[in-house]
C-alpha cells in the first residue's frame, strides 16, 4: 500500500509540474458590450515572461496605455508568475468590432491570443462620480471657437479664435493637435499666435485661465450655410484627487483627455444684384483707386511706368485690377503684379499694384483714357465706382508716324495696322526629325548578344561562392543568435526614433532595445536582467565603469520618464546617449 501511495504522490507531482509548465497567453476584456461614451479595459496576460510583445490594431478606438504589471507568488512551494499588459480603449463610433490577435515570443515560440468581439452601442446614462479624475477633467477644461460674425456677405472677412479655458484647480502639462479643421469653401490664413500668454477670464460665470491657441481669418467663397470643422486636441493634465499628502495638500493624478471646439455653421449672404456694375470683379471692402504715370513728357524710345493700384481693407488677393487701354502707337508690356498685403484679425489690409512698362515709338500727344474700379462697400451696403483721371503723354522728340506725315494717305491707312513680328514667325518649319535607318540591324554578334551568351558562365562561380558562405553562416548557431539579437536591438532603436514626441511609446521601445542588446551581448535571459548582474558581467568584459554607469542611468530614465513630464528635446538626448553608450560597450567589451 505504501508503494501505491508513493506512486500516486509522484504521479500527482508530475501532473502538477506539467500543468504549471504550460504556457498561457490570453486576452481579457472588462465588458463585451459598452456605450460609445464608456471605456473598455483590455488585459493581455501571460504566465511566463516573453519578448517582442505586439498589440493588435486598435484602429476603431482611442488608446491609453499600455500599463505593465508583473506579479510573483509562492504557494505551498509552487511559484506562480503573471505578467499583464493593460490598455484602456475609448470607442470612436458605434458598431461591432473585433479585438484582433496580439503576439509574443516565449522561449523562441510565437504565441497568439484569441480574437475578442465587442459591441459598441449608443451613449449610456451613467452616474457621474465627482471624484473620478476623468469627470473632473471634463468639467474643468473647455475648448471654445469664437467666430466674429455668423452671417457675413460673400468675400467678407470673418475671424475665428480658438481659446482653451482651464480651471485653476488643474494643470495642463502638454497638448497636441489630433485633428485640424479644413476650411472648405473658404479662403483662409492663420494669424501668428506665438508668444501668447495665459490670461485670466470667466467661462459660464466662473473664473478660468485661458490661452489663445489659434487665430484664423476666413473669406467665404460660397453663399448659403457653410460648415466650419472643429479643432481637436489631446491634452495631458494633472487633476486633484480626494487623497491627501502628509501636509494635508491634495494629491494629483495624471489623465489624458480629448477635447473639441465643436462644429460651427455660418450663413453667407450673396451680394445684392441691384446696382451691381457690369465691370464688378468681386472686390468687397473699403478701397481707394489710383492710376499714375512716372513721366508725362519724354522722347520716343524712352520708357515710362503707368501704375494701376488699389489700396484699403478687404479681399485684396481675391479680385483682379482693371486693365489699361492704350493707343496702338504705344508699345506696352505685360504688367508686373505686386502685393503689399498684411492679414490680421480684421482681414487683409494694404495695397495691390499692376505696373505697366510703356515705350512710345513716335512723336505726338497720346491720351491715357480714364478707367474705373467697382467694389461693394460693407459700411453702406452699396456698390461704389471709382474713376481715374485722364493722363496725356507728350512725346516731344522722335520720328513722325507715317499716318501723320503723309496726309494724303491718312484715310487710306486709317484702318491699317503695322505688322508686328515675333519669335514664332518660323514655327511652321520643323527643326527635328524622326528618320529611321533603312538598313536592318541584326541581333547576332552584337555586344548584347555576346553579353547574354557569357553571362551564365560568370554567374555560376558567384552562385557557388554565395552558397558556401550561406552554408557556413547557417552552421554558426552562436553567431546567428548574436546577429539576430543585434538586429532586434536595431529594430527597437529604430522604433524608438520613430516614436520621438510620444513619451510612453518612445521609452518603452528604448527600454526594449537596451534589454535585447544586453541579452545578446552578455548571453543572459530576461529573468536574469538585474542591475548587479549586469554590472558584474560588463566589468568582466573590461567595460569602463563610467560607461556602465551611463547605461544604468539610461535604464533609470526609461523608468522615471513614465511618471514625469518629458519634452522632445530630452527624448532626443536620451536616444543619442543610448546609441553612443551601446557603441562604447561594443568597442570596449573583450
Amino acid at each position: 500500500m505504501k508503494v501505491v501511495k508513493h506512486i500516486s504522490i509522484l504521479f500527482f507531482v508530475l501532473i502538477s509540474s506539467m500543468a504549471s509548465a504550460q504556457v498561457k497567453f490570453e486576452a481579457k476584456v472588462s465588458k463585451k458590450t459598452l456605450g460609445v461614451n464608456e471605456r473598455l479595459r483590455v488585459d493581455f496576460e501571460m504566465n511566463k515572461d516573453g519578448d517582442n510583445f505586439n498589440p493588435p490594431d486598435f484602429s476603431n478606438f482611442n488608446v491609453s496605455g499600455p500599463n505593465q504589471s508583473v506579479s510573483n507568488s509562492w504557494i505551498n512551494g509552487v511559484r506562480t508568475y503573471k505578467k499583464t499588459y493593460t490598455y484602456f480603449l475609448t470607442p470612436k463610433k458605434r458598431g461591432d468590432f473585433t479585438i484582433s490577435q496580439a503576439t509574443i515570443v516565449i522561449d523562441g515560440t510565437v504565441y497568439k491570443t484569441v480574437p475578442v468581439k465587442v459591441v459598441v452601442t449608443a451613449a449610456v446614462d451613467k452616474p457621474k462620480d465627482p471624484n473620478d479624475p476623468n469627470f473632473i477633467a471634463s468639467e474643468n477644461i473647455h475648448l471654445v471657437a469664437e467666430i466674429s460674425k455668423t452671417n457675413p456677405y460673400l468675400n467678407e472677412a470673418i475671424s475665428i479664435v480658438y481659446k482653451l479655458y482651464v480651471s485653476p484647480n488643474i494643470a495642463v502639462d502638454n497638448w497636441n493637435e489630433i485633428d485640424s479643421p479644413r476650411y472648405n469653401d473658404f479662403w483662409s490664413q492663420n494669424i501668428d499666435t506665438k508668444g501668447q500668454k495665459v490670461q485670466n477670464g470667466t467661462f459660464k460665470g466662473e473664473d478660468y485661465r485661458y490661452l489663445i491657441l489659434r487665430k484664423t481669418v476666413l473669406y467665404p467663397q460660397k453663399t448659403g450655410k457653410l460648415n466650419i470643422e472643429p479643432l481637436s486636441l489631446n491634452l495631458s493634465m494633472r487633476v486633484p484627487t480626494n487623497r491627501r499628502d502628509i501636509f494635508g495638500g491634495s494629491l494629483m493624478t495624471r489623465v489624458s483627455r480629448t477635447v473639441s471646439a465643436g462644429n460651427q455653421t455660418i450663413t453667407v449672404k450673396p451680394l445684392p444684384e441691384q446696382g451691381k456694375p457690369a465691370d464688378f470683379t468681386g472686390a468687397v471692402g473699403s478701397f481707394s483707386f489710383d492710376v499714375t504715370s512716372s513721366k508725362q513728357v519724354l522722347d520716343a524710345s524712352e520708357s515710362l511706368q503707368i501704375k494701376v493700384g488699389v489700396k484699403g481693407n478687404g479681399n485684396l488677393k481675391l479680385f483682379k485690377l482693371p486693365r489699361l487701354s492704350l493707343p496702338s502707337s504705344l508699345e506696352v508690356y505685360e504688367p508686373e503684379h505686386t502685393e503689399n498685403v498684411k492679414t490680421n484679425s480684421a482681414g487683409m489690409q494694404g495695397d495691390i499694384l499692376d505696373s505697366y512698362t510703356v515705350v512710345p515709338q513716335y512723336k505726338g500727344k497720346y491720351p491715357i483714357p480714364s478707367i474705373s474700379f467697382s467694389y461693394f462697400d460693407l459700411n453702406t451696403k452699396t456698390y461704389k465706382r471709382l474713376n481715374s483721371d485722364e493722363i496725356i503723354i507728350d512725346v516731344q522728340n522722335g520720328p513722325l508716324n507715317n499716318a501723320n506725315a503723309n496726309t494724303e494717305n491718312t484715310n487710306a491707312n486709317s484702318n491699317k495696322q503695322a505688322v508686328v513680328l515675333n519669335n514664332d514667325q518660323f514655327a511652321f518649319i520643323k527643326t527635328k526629325t524622326n528618320f529611321t535607318s533603312i538598313k536592318p540591324n541584326d541581333f547576332f554578334k552584337t555586344n548584347l548578344f555576346w553579353s547574354l551568351l557569357l553571362l551564365p558562365f560568370l554567374v555560376i562561380p558567384i552562385a557557388i561562392v554565395f552558397r558556401n558562405k550561406k552554408a557556413s553562416r547557417d552552421a554558426d548557431v552562436y553567431g546567428n543568435r548574436i546577429r539576430k539579437a543585434d538586429k532586434l536591438a536595431k529594430k527597437y532603436l529604430s522604433s524608438a526614433k520613430k516614436s520621438l514626441g510620444q513619451k510612453e511609446a518612445f521609452y518603452i521601445a528604448l527600454e526594449k532595445a537596451l534589454h535585447n542588446y544586453l541579452k545578446a551581448k552578455l548571453h543572459i535571459e530576461t529573468n536574469e536582467l538585474s542591475k548587479d548582474k549586469i554590472t558584474v558581467l560588463l566589468l568582466k568584459k573590461e567595460v569602463d565603469a563610467q560607461v556602465i554607469k551611463d547605461f544604468e542611468g539610461i535604464l533609470e530614465s526609461c523608468e522615471l520618464a513614465r511618471y514625469t513630464p518629458i519634452d522632445i528635446v530630452t527624448m532626443q538626448e536620451d536616444y543619442d546617449k543610448a546609441a553612443k553608450t551601446i557603441s562604447l560597450i561594443d568597442k570596449q567589451a573583450r
